[in-house]
């Protein structure tokens, strides 16, 4: 810092940066999640020619919103870079400033992320009450939709904010890789020279084995998010069979019993609970297998694949579900024809898909992005010291085989599940 001139006026900038970066990350999942702007509006239009196309429109603006976002966090990035005034170790610091910055409106984050369930459980209320029509389902479809954006906008500031931190955490990384190599002191008398460290522990992917890092760690997004779908939908299709069993004998619908909600609250719960365990082991796992598989280096490369994917992953899942959602809602104000009709129709399919975006990939991400970074610190000082010992390729081995295990079991086939070859009965009269 001592190189640098006006540090705490650099300091001071890299804050605000963060909070300006705060506000157009909020914008840009505002512009693609809300039903005043054309991305939602297109999407319900596209309803008029049936599901295939709606599900067509949302994943296109979802990809799209991915790339703005990733590109105002290089700009942020860039920045801290610019008032770094050429010393790497200070950069690294601004950036880590900058994650403070958005980090400070975490207050207002929470309190719009507490907006959007309570919206849509005084709606179900409503709906479940038999008085929902007229005014009052207008405007709880309305502070319905806006639910959706503010949940969708702090989902970005959270996927947002945990790339600023993981790129933090990547620092660190590489310092506890300099000092096992370097030593202390000498680090120090660089340090006092004005000279970077992390110049001189470089991540190479021309390296060969480095790049094999760089090509796992940018799948693992997409493996975690398989994942975490197939769950949603192995649950759904239990969920679904115990649905059709309780109305298989017509009496619910009669009136002569009430449906028995304890079942599927069950199923649901445990599922929720048995269904994590495989993602789990994969944030932990994957990182141990890379980094005693290979080497450290190789475990570097394969956090900026895992960064990179993640963040795109997660910003694509979040906003193509909010705006599913969205654009149903948009129909459900009355537009392209209003609820019950064929677009309206078409909307749900659409937000149906959406659900398991915006609800369980998406956020997912956010945490396996900081999960693989602790981890990847927590066991790199373990990684350093047994190398050149074949003991570390034991523990790459084990981990290999439990992951492997753990994923194949994750895609078993969902039993109990019959086929309709018949409509569920209802009473005639």
């Amino acid at each position: 810092v001592t190189t640098v001139t006006n540090p705490g006026w650099r300091m001071f900038a890299a804050v605000v940066v963060g909070l300006i970066l705060a506000q157009v990350l909020s914008k840009l999942t505002e512009y693609f999640t809300s039903t005043e702007h054309k991305p939602v509006i297109e999407i319900a239009e596209s309803t008029r020619t049936g599901p295939a196309t709606v599900v067509l429109s949302g994943t296109s603006s979802g990809l799209e919103s991915s790339v703005w976002s990733i590109v105002a966090i290089a700009i942020g990035i860039g920045v801290a870079i610019g008032l770094g005034g050429g010393n790497v170790q200070f950069v690294l610091y601004l950036i880590a400033l900058s994650g403070m910055g958005m980090l400070a409106t975490t207050g207002v984050i929470v309190s719009e992320d507490s907006f959007g369930p309570v919206a849509d459980n005084a709606a179900g209320i409503a709906e479940m009450s038999g008085e929902f029509s007229g005014e009052a389902e207008k405007i709880m479809v309305s502070l319905d939709a806006v639910g959706n954006t503010t949940k969708a906008v702090t989902k970005g500031f959270a996927i947002g904010s945990a790339v600023i931190a993981a790129v933090a955490l990547f620092a660190s990384y590489i310092d506890i890789i300099a000092v096992e190599q370097f030593g202390q002191a000498k680090i120090d008398r660089l340090l006092a020279t004005g000279q970077s460290v992390y110049l001189r522990v470089p991540i190479n992917v021309a390296d060969p084995k480095v790049f094999i890092g760089l090509l796992i760690g940018g799948s693992i997004a997409f493996i975690f998010s398989s994942l975490a779908i197939r769950a949603v939908g192995r649950t759904a299709q239990v969920v679904v069979q115990e649905v059709r069993n309780q109305f298989a004998d017509g009496k619910i619908m009669s009136g002569e019993k009430r449906p028995d909600y304890g079942p599927v609250i069950d199923i649901c719960t445990k599922a929720s609970l048995r269904e994590l365990t495989t993602p789990a082991l994969l944030a932990v796992l994957a990182p141990v297998i890379i980094g005693f598989g290979i080497n450290k280096y190789a475990l570097g490369a394969f956090l900026a694949g895992v960064i990179l994917t993640g963040q795109l992953m997660a910003n694509y899942f979040n906003n193509a579900g909010g705006a599913w959602d969205n654009a149903k809602k948009y129909i459900e104000d009355g537009n392209e024809g209003g609820k019950g009709s064929e677009s309206h129709k078409a909307a749900i399919i659409g937000d149906t898909v959406g659900d398991p975006f915006k609800d369980t990939a998406g956020p997912a991400l956010n945490p396996l992005i900081k999960v693989m970074n602790l981890v990847s610190l927590l066991i790199l000082p373990a990684i350093i010291s047994l190398e050149g010992r074949d003991s570390r390729f034991l523990i790459a081995g084990l981990s290999t085989i439990v992951l492997l295990g753990a994923i194949a079991f994750s895609k078993r086939e969902t039993g109990g599940i019959e086929a309709l070859d018949a409509p569920v009965s209802t009473p005639v009269g």
